[in-house]
């Protein structure tokens, strides 16, 4: 095998643009004169220029360095031009090679193997010197594209990468976030004397909007709420637990639906005057555009009775012990918007077997394939199919025939709920 050195660096041509980038040129003929006369005018035109006497030396090179322009002869022993150019193209690099295949075949179906094989245009010999030189400017508009575009894919991967760090690290920060969020419910099921409380929270992302739970207090009564913030995402998440804190099962002294007894101990404030006071403190002490819904009931656990105080949240819904439902609530309006808002409040009476279901509009607002929403109504055929699932069971149900109505199990909006079974000890 016969190959030739690189050529040392030549003095810049003078016709090569000034401050250019030297290309590099590999010129492939097993005739020496050839690749003389062709070294000498490829170098003039602001090349470097290395050479080789065959395929297989030419291919050699390449596996070290993809030049910018290769102009082989078709006919060689050994590895022919059309051989080398193929296995040119197989080599792996992201730079790309402009390939001329010089050649006296003419015929089409010739041209036609050659432009499979990779070649990207030919050059009849004898070469004439003013066509070669044309068709390489041609070339160089395309290598010059293909650099910008490869400076530009780099770009893009280099970008795409980052952003991949960037979402992996906001994923983890959600990922705790949630855990944080769902440790504001601690107890998602609590057996008390007078009956049962269970507990949902299910966002539609990493974390979310809706909020539920419970609290006690000295004289016999259960605090019973669920929020519903508008929005999705952490801004939402971050409302959640601002909103927990004023609600609080274990810090009773900062619970603003307590109030304290002369004892020491804690007795439940009106519902109707709880929504004010977290209207104003919202409105007052939080620079935010979210709003919320609400429900706020007080459960007197030894009478059965129920003050519930309603802000725009879905209706709560009372499920009779023989399995009758009923609607109750006088709807509202939402908590945050505007100062000074007017709520109402209403009065329930529980009997021993009954319950009280608080959910958000995740579960009525639930929509099928089709677009159809679950409504009030398909919640109250829920619940009477599950009128004997009691406890945590019903909730696993609940959601369960959500998936079933929606057809996946990931659903657009939070699902939320609070669920009250009254049973006093003496009936249980």
């Amino acid at each position: 095998m016969h190959l030739t050195a690189p050529n040392p660096l030549p003095e810049r041509a003078d016709d090569a643009p000034k401050g250019a980038r030297r290309r590099l040129a590999l010129i492939v003929d097993d005739s020496r004169l050839q690749r003389r006369i062709l070294c000498k005018s490829v170098r003039a035109w602001g090349f470097d220029v290395i050479e080789a006497a065959s395929g297989d030396a030419a291919l050699e090179l390449c596996r070290n360095v993809t030049p910018d322009l290769v102009l082989s002869d078709w006919m060689m022993p050994g590895m022919n031009g059309l051989e080398f150019c193929h296995a040119f193209r197989q080599l792996e690099g992201e730079d790309y090679g402009y390939f001329i295949l010089l050649t006296s075949k003419s015929e089409k179906d010739e041209v036609a193997r050659g432009l499979e094989a990779g070649a990207d245009d030919f050059v009849s010999k004898p070469v004439d010197l003013n066509e070669l030189r044309a068709r390489i400017t041609a070339g160089d508009r395309i290598l010059q594209m293909q650099r910008d575009l490869t400076g530009k894919n780099h770009l893009i991967s280099q970008t795409l990468q980052e952003l991949q760090r960037l979402y992996d690290s906001i994923d983890k920060d959600l990922l705790e976030a949630k855990k944080l969020q769902q440790s504001l419910v601690r107890e998602r099921s609590v057996v008390l004397d007078q009956g049962h409380v269970s507990l949902l929270l299910r966002p539609s992302g990493h974390v979310g909007g809706d909020l539920v739970g419970f609290f006690r207090s000295g004289d016999g009564h259960l605090g019973l709420y669920a929020i519903d913030v508008s929005g999705h995402g952490i801004s939402s998440a971050l409302m959640t637990a601002r909103l927990a804190g004023y609600l609080s099962s274990t810090a009773p002294e900062q619970n603003v639906a307590l109030m304290p007894n002369p004892d020491g101990t804690y007795r439940i404030r009106a519902p109707l005057a709880v929504m004010g006071a977290i209207n104003n403190l919202v409105l007052n002490e939080m620079d935010t555009e979210h709003y919320f819904t609400m429900i706020l009931a007080d459960v007197d656990l030894n009478t059965g009775r129920v003050a519930l105080a309603q802000a725009g949240h879905p209706h709560p819904v009372v499920q009779r012990s023989d399995g009758r439902i009923e609607l109750a609530g006088p709807g509202g309006f939402p908590v945050g918007l505007i100062h000074d808002a007017e709520f109402s409040q209403i009065d329930l009476q529980l009997q021993p077997g009954d319950r009280l279901l608080l959910c958000s509009d995740g579960v009525t607002e639930c929509p099928n394939g089709s677009g159809e929403l679950l409504d009030e109504d398909g919640l109250e055929t829920i619940m009477r199919d599950l009128h004997g699932i009691t406890g945590p069971a019903f909730f696993e149900a609940l959601v369960w025939k959500l998936s079933e109505f929606s057809g996946h199990q990931d659903f657009p909006d939070d699902v939320s709920g609070a669920l009250f079974e009254y049973q006093p000890v003496a009936d249980a």
